[in-house]
Formats: C-alpha cells, sequence, structure tokens
C-alpha cells in the first residue's frame, strides 16, 4: 500500500510548462497478508487520486484486461455526482496533451492481446538507475524542466544489464504504435526505457522510468516517468513531488478495500 502527493507536468517545446497536483492511493491486491489467488477476484491493485480541483478517480486494475477490462470511476465536482468512466486502455489518450496514452502509464500497461511479443535476449545499455536524489522533494521546475528534456543535473545513469522484449502489432490490429521494444531492468524486471515507432516504424517516442531503490521497503521502483515525443519535443512527466513533501509513503497499516469503491469516491467528493 502507498500513498504520494505528486505533480504532472506537460513541458512545450520551447520549455514552458503546466502542471497539476493529486493525492495518490494504490492498494496491491497480491500484496495482502494471508491473501489467496481466489481473492484476487481478478483484481491487481486498486487506484485512488483526488486532485487539486476537487475532482476524482478510482480505478480497479484488473488482472486479466483481454477477459475483463479494467473498472473506472470519476467524481465531477461540478455535478457532486460519481460517474462511470469510459474504458482506459489500449491507445485511449489519458492526459498530457495527448502525449501520453492508456497503456503508456508506468511504460506499459494492460492487455498484451494486440501485439506479438519476442524476447530478442539481454544486453548492456546506459538506464535511469539509483535515483536517490528524485526521492527528495523536486527543485525549483523552472531548474528542471528545458526545452526537450529534463534537466541531466538531477537524474543519474548506469550502465546495466537489460532484458530486450519486442511488440510488434499484428496485422489485423490497430494502434497508434506499430512496435514497442521495452529495456527491462534484470534484477528488477521493471521496465527503465521503452522505445515506441509509429505506422511507418520510425522511432516516435521514449518513454523514461528513472528507478531508485526504496530501501525502506526494499524495492526497485520509479521516482519520475518522463514520456518524450520526438516528432513534437514536447514531453510529460509523472511522479514530481510536491512542494514540502517526501515522495512516496508506505504505511504499514492498509485500508479496507472497501475505501476503494464508488461510495467511498462519492464521500470523499462531498467533503
Amino acid at each position: 500500500y502507498i500513498k504520494r502527493p505528486t505533480v504532472e507536468a506537460t513541458v512545450e517545446r520551447s520549455g514552458s510548462y503546466t502542471y497539476s497536483r493529486s493525492e495518490d492511493e494504490i492498494l496491491f491486491n497480491y500484496n495482502q497478508p494471508g491473501g489467496s489467488e481466489a481473492e484476487l477476484e481478478n483484481i491487481l491493485f486498486y487506484y485512488l487520486s483526488k486532485n487539486d480541483d476537487g475532482s476524482a478517480q478510482l480505478i480497479h486494475e484488473t488482472q486479466d484486461q483481454a477477459a475483463e477490462p479494467r473498472l473506472a470511476w470519476g467524481y465531477l465536482p461540478g455535478i457532486r455526482r460519481v460517474r462511470r468512466a469510459p474504458i482506459l486502455s489500449y491507445d485511449t489518450p489519458v492526459g498530457g496533451g495527448g502525449l501520453r496514452t492508456a497503456d503508456d502509464t508506468d511504460l506499459y500497461n494492460g492487455a498484451p492481446d494486440l501485439y506479438d511479443w519476442t524476447l530478442k535476449g539481454k544486453k548492456e545499455i546506459y538506464i535511469p538507475y539509483n535515483n536517490q536524489q528524485l526521492l527528495k522533494e523536486t527543485p525549483e521546475y523552472d531548474d528542471v524542466f528545458m526545452a526537450g528534456h529534463i534537466n541531466p543535473d538531477y537524474t543519474r545513469y548506469e550502465l546495466h544489464r537489460v532484458w530486450v522484449v519486442e511488440g510488434k502489432l499484428k496485422d489485423d490490429k490497430r494502434h497508434i504504435y506499430s512496435r514497442r521494444t521495452l529495456y527491462l531492468d534484470e534484477d528488477s524486471w521493471g521496465a527503465a526505457i521503452v522505445d515506441q515507432y509509429d505506422g511507418r516504424d520510425q522511432l516516435w517516442k521514449v518513454s523514461i522510468a528513472y528507478l531508485a531503490n526504496y530501501e525502506d521497503v526494499p524495492t526497485t521502483w520509479t521516482t519520475w516517468d518522463v514520456f518524450h515525443d520526438l516528432q513534437s519535443r514536447r514531453y510529460h512527466v509523472q511522479g514530481l513531488v510536491n512542494k514540502g513533501n517526501t515522495a512516496i509513503d508506505f504505511p504499514e497499516v492498509m485500508p479496507k478495500k472497501k475505501h476503494f469503491t464508488p461510495a467511498s469516491l462519492r464521500r470523499m467528493g462531498r467533503r
């Protein structure tokens, strides 16, 4: 179970940016003490996000999304109601001014059925690693956001072994990415870099997870996720830390699953 105050930002070609803040909670269903596979009910995790504008989102992330798509609800402060959200999957645009698709989140997620996947092997490349500095309060945004990329003074790369996994779009399927190449950290199997290709098989987008060691868990996980559009020279950043906060809290006391229901979302919106 994690709680995190977080900021997302969209950076334009000129280096100008806009951002939004939220408070996120994620309960990993498979990590529950004493749980069993039968009790998962095809739910991988529960995600609850409260935004500065009063809106909120709830997602039940299903494990087999080909059989059952993820479930999503939204609270709209203007009408003070909870509404079932449209299906968020595959190349549906989600936030960042079109810079990120639903299945770009976490660098790749969701049903893998649109692509033919191949494990290409293992190689050494430079990937973001041990970015402990990014676990602290985010520096001034004007110092972080540069035209074309974030300021490299705040990031760290290491020569590291990765597994290379390639997905090619099936002939009878449709997606804005014709091919995806995932570079997975050998130790954690977490995605560090993903290349996405357009319909002409030209490199279009690059997604980067700035991995760090969370010693108090312990685990290797992302800090900032950055989604680059090489054609427009714009990028979107997730995981920035709110001013005056730490990056992520891993509370020992976990909420009940009923905290992650549409009824709970409705009560939250009335506060």
